[in-house]
């Protein structure tokens, strides 16, 4: 009976993912044991509700829960992207900060008086827009609360409403910066720990960053405080999750202390839609608008992260490496002299022009073109669609995908192809041509801007040019994707549900935090100590203990180590499909590497992981699959082999040494990884084996020596 009692009253869990765009908020349900999509909420963005986007936040919700009979108390892990940290900064939604330096001795003070008086930031070109600061020093000698006090009490009367705390040498002892944003709550100002926010040192970045953050702090506190107020109202008894920018999910508590960590969420999103919901483990992806595209990527199973950019100054903010492009769906095309010019950056959106595309062909009438300002500073050379009753229509990119038959009927942006054949008529005409060479012409222009990033991305990551899979999201992926894909030669898929792939990457996401340090020469005990930290953050932050993995990078260039740690919430999420099978799994090997299954090979295998094999020439193209049908590494020359811990130094050491590139005067070390239990631990980028040795026993230190492990080596030809 009490079996009985207790399965009935578990039911559906479900995850609810929601993405706060600039025009539409939308929400995604996910169901978590399946990972259907059982639900869809969307509603315009309400930037001009009283709670701001928090409101439409709570819309999309209800109308997601609501319309498709879910309660309230199925949802097990709410999260949701913002656009307010970024959107304040672009419009100067900023508050006044008053830096407070302090340091132990005259260098000190002189070094922040020159390093951590950080002048205004300036956000956008025209200056107008900006963070304003004043700045003010304590000397160590001078510290006290009530000096702090009367500190803080005169940055206050010049204006300043939130406070940045920056200590020089402050990552090796942040007391101060602690007692400086005690002192300025206990006032009712909110503060920022400069040491709080990175431990790099390098004070006039870290300030820098310091300043950035506090200057969000009051608005994104307001808006978080409402939002979960809201969901509380709802009935959401989940913790509240908020999306950053590097990818995974914080708590809503470390949102308040860390906000600008939010930059940049809606394209994570999309990307670690693609990720999870796509499993997607080596790709470029695409998240195109109307305006404009964002291009991310993720290699082996990972998202590439970089600092973020604040007023053209790096942050010392990680977030997820995504370059946008001036070409979407709705760019408008310049054309004259018999030439295509451009397509974009201007869109039919901006110029208020509706398109061709998604008008009826009868009212394609007599269509002649007219060359136009969309806004004044525009060139005169932007192309538009004048009929014979003097309405004009903005020919674009959608339009040329449309005409060419890229966008297939049923496709978020299909619209009426014989308009759209008219219009590059009369554009053919306008530059003697053919209409389909002027509708190819502008996709060319429009896939040269995608091919410019995407050649930038994988000459930064190293990405094997074999590797390379286009996927796109986003209303208009299909007017893009499609021609870039065949001029670069490469293979390409369009996500399902494309248009709200950044909510399910809301709903899909992991706990994540980055810990960074500055330590020359790191020592296993360095190494064991920075992970702790790692793990100890995310778990801080909703992840739960077993499901913590951590990746560990060191740069010895800038001395740098950061430990990346990911981890799940209650519900588990890598559990994203059924188990499948060995022959399932060959099929997927063989689709990504181009074959037949009967051309690829089982090199090894475990309980969690096959690792496929096939030879092109002298090389053995890989793919490690697992059970969940994840492609989680890929690499065109490499090899595997089955041992156990006590044996894991012996065989790293053999493929070292075999696949180790000689280059006239240049050695390229190989990439290892380790498959443990049913998790991959990455050694990519190492300067030498003993730094290997050494990463690999803090991993395997505590793990018992039968225990069973796959080794992977991938050999460097680049």
């Amino acid at each position: 009976m009490a079996k009985v009692e207790t399965e009935k009253n578990v039911g559906r869990k479900v995850r609810v993912g929601i993405d706060v765009g600039g025009t539409n908020t939308k929400a995604v349900a996910i169901d978590n044991s399946t990972y259907e999509i059982i639900g869809i909420g969307i509603v315009p963005t309400t930037h001009d509700h009283e709670l701001g986007v928090s409101a439409g936040v709570i819309e999309s919700f209800r109308k997601c829960l609501n319309e498709n009979g879910i309660d309230p108390k199925e949802v097990v892990f709410i999260a949701h992207s913002t656009t307010q940290a970024t959107n304040a900064l672009l419009e100067g939604d900023v508050a006044k900060v008053g830096i407070i330096g302090t340091g132990k001795g005259a260098f000190t003070g002189f070094l922040s008086r020159i390093q951590g008086n950080i002048k205004d930031i300036v956000l956008d070109k025209s200056g107008k827009r900006k963070i304003t600061t004043a700045y003010r020093y304590i000397p160590h000698n001078e510290f006290s609360k009530e000096r702090v006090k009367e500190t803080i009490k005169s940055l206050i009367d010049e204006g300043c409403s939130v406070i940045a705390a920056s200590k020089t040498f402050g990552v090796d002892n942040m007391q101060e910066e602690l007692i400086i944003q005690e002192v300025a709550r206990e006032m009712g100002v909110e503060a920022t720990c400069a040491s709080d926010i990175s431990k790099l040192y390098g004070l006039t970045r870290r300030t820098r960053t310091a300043v950035v953050n506090s200057s969000i702090l009051p608005k994104m506190i307001e808006t978080a405080n409402s939002t979960e107020q809201a969901v509380r109202k709802a009935g959401i008894e989940s913790p509240l999750m908020i999306m950053r920018g590097d990818g995974g999910v914080m708590d809503i508590e470390e949102m308040r202390k860390r906000p600008v960590l939010t930059m940049l969420s809606g394209p994570a999103a999309s990307t670690v839609g693609a990720l999870m919901h796509l499993k997607v483990s080596n790709g470029i992806f695409f998240e195109v608008g109307g305006t404009s595209t964002d291009i991310g990527v993720i290699k082996n199973g990972r998202p590439m992260i970089d600092y973020a950019v604040v007023g053209g100054q790096r942050t010392m903010i990680t977030s997820m490496d995504v370059h946008t492009g001036g070409v979407a769906g709705g760019s408008m095309i310049r054309a004259g002299n018999g030439r295509i010019i451009h397509v974009g950056p201007r869109s039919c959106h901006i110029a208020n022009l509706p398109y061709v595309a998604f008008t009826e062909p009868e009212k394609i009438k007599d269509p002649k073109v007219v060359q136009i300002i969309p806004i004044a500073g525009d060139p005169s050379d932007y192309i538009a669609i004048e009929t014979a009753d003097g309405t004009r229509y903005a020919l674009t990119t959608t339009c040329a995908a449309n005409a060419l038959g890229y966008v297939k009927e049923g496709d978020y942006s299909y619209g009426y192809p014989e308009s759209c054949k008219k219009g590059f008529e009369a554009l053919g005409k306008f530059l003697g041509m053919s209409w389909r060479d002027a509708a190819l012409g502008v996709l060319d222009n429009a896939a040269e801007t995608c091919i410019e990033i995407i050649e930038e991305l994988a000459d930064k990551y190293k990405i094997e040019r074999s590797q390379i899979s286009l996927v796109g999201g986003g209303g208009g992926a299909k007017v893009l994707l499609p021609r870039t894909a065949e001029l670069m030669g490469l293979k390409y898929q369009i996500a399902d549900q494309a248009e709200v792939i950044s909510s399910i990457g809301v709903a899909l996401a992991l706990v994540r935090d980055t810990v960074e340090r500055v330590i020359p020469n790191p020592t296993q005990e360095d190494i064991i100590k920075i992970r702790e930290e790692a793990t100890d953050s995310v778990i801080k932050s909703g992840a739960t203990p077993d499901s913590v993995e951590i990746q560990i990078e060191i740069d010895t260039q800038s001395q740098k180590v950061r430990a990346i740690a990911t981890g799940t919430t209650e519900i588990a999420t890598q559990d994203l499909a059924s188990i499948v099978d060995e022959d399932e799994a060959r099929r997927l090997a063989a689709e990504s590497m181009g074959v037949q299954p009967s051309q690829v090979h089982l090199v090894v295998s475990n309980e969690y992981f096959w690792v496929f094999g096939h030879k092109v020439g002298d090389k053995q193209e890989i793919r490690v699959i697992n059970t969940k049908g994840f492609i989680q590494r890929q690499r065109e020359n490499g090899t595997a082999v089955s041992t156990t811990i006590a044996g894991v130094r012996s065989h790293v050491t053999n493929i070292w040494n075999k696949l180790l590139t000689y280059k006239s005067d240049i050695i390229l070390n190989p990439d290892i990884y380790l498959c443990i239990g049913p998790k991959i631990v990455d050694f990519e980028g190492l300067q030498s084996l003993e730094q290997l040795t050494m990463l690999m026993d803090s991993e395997l230190m505590l793990r018992a020596s039968n225990e069973p492990v796959i080794v992977i080596g991938a050999k460097n030809d680049m």
